[in-house]
């Protein structure tokens, strides 16, 4: 596990500063109102500190599987000196097992495109392992929704999204809640956001 690192681990990721309001103003709605919220893929750490200074009555538990990324969230971490935002775990969401055994909430932001399937197909069962009957899963993404034009903003993300790895691209929602059913998670709501993405809210049966 890395330590808290200084400034100059501390990753930036642009997308952040741009979505993580209109991503809070939802999770408002969707979030239990006590508990632990497990990030899956907390990538450079920015939205772990936003939302765990966003919301004080929750504890947030960043995590990813890639240790640059868990030394930027503890630089942020230590930066930030929350209270309620743990150190981050080590996981990778393909693994049969967590570092943890129980969550109140699941939080996924942009990880589901920029990952071969199994990692989807991954955090579906382990969102099935970690969860009470009946508390969220929140996916957050550009996603390709069958019954919906896709913007052409989002076929070329997708493209290049390809081109860099044949096992990324932007997932069917169909897809997505075909194989959340399958792990015992029922798809309870989605919200259009801004710059043509989605959340969609998924409870456990």
């Amino acid at each position: 596990m890395p330590g808290d690192g200084g400034a100059a681990d501390k990753r930036h990721a642009p997308a952040t500063l741009r979505n993580r309001d209109a991503i809070a103003a939802v999770l408002a709605d969707w979030l239990p109102a006590s508990g632990t919220v497990l990030e899956v893929a907390s990538g450079s750490g920015e939205h772990a500190v936003h939302f765990a200074a966003a919301f004080p009555h929750l504890d947030w538990q960043p995590s990813d599987p890639d240790p640059a990324g868990l030394t930027s969230i503890a630089a942020w971490r230590a930066e930030a000196k929350l209270a309620n935002l743990a150190p981050p775990l080590a996981l990778d969401a393909t693994a049969p097992a967590w570092p943890l055994g129980q969550a109140d909430a699941i939080l996924c932001i942009n990880m589901v495109h920029i990952s071969p399937w199994d990692a989807t197909l991954g955090l579906f069962a382990g969102a099935a392992r970690l969860l009470a009957p009946g508390a969220p899963l929140i996916l957050y993404g550009a996603f390709i929704e069958p019954d919906v034009p896709t913007a052409q903003s989002n076929l070329d993300f997708d493209a290049n999204l390809r081109a860099r790895d044949p096992a990324w691209g932007l997932r069917d929602t169909d897809a997505i809640k075909a194989a959340a059913a399958d792990a015992g998670l029922a798809c309870a709501e989605r919200r259009a956001m801004p710059a043509n993405n989605l959340m969609l809210l998924f409870r456990r049966t």
